[in-house]
């Protein structure tokens, strides 16, 4: 008789072992929102200073959350983040970058 697949109504579709992951779900938090902030804010000249910090920011916590993601849940989300945070700091080197106007006038 085959047994029926119990599912835990907690657990998300994605997070297939049901076991919690603080520092992962931490990182992907980080790298969502990091991404998020530089991408939000690299359409606007004058804020080049944080796009471009808040992009790497982004892109080096991305890039440890890959490193220890466990779940595709965490994988998909970092992904999503990792290229926020890409675009974003790509966008605001190119409008003046990390030091553009602080550093060297």
């Amino acid at each position: 008789m085959a047994q029926a697949i119990r599912r835990n109504p907690s657990a998300s579709l994605f997070a297939t072992d049901g076991k919690p992951h603080p520092l992962q779900d931490t990182l992907v938090a980080l790298t969502v929102v990091l991404g998020a902030v530089a991408f939000a804010t690299s359409f606007f000249h004058n804020l080049h200073l944080l796009s471009s910090w808040a992009g790497l920011a982004g892109i080096l916590t991305g890039a440890y959350g890959m490193f220890v993601s466990v779940t595709t849940r965490e994988r998909f989300l970092v992904i999503l983040g990792l290229g926020a945070s890409a675009v974003g700091f790509f966008i605001a080197m190119a409008h003046g970058g990390l030091f553009g106007g602080v550093v060297g006038g």
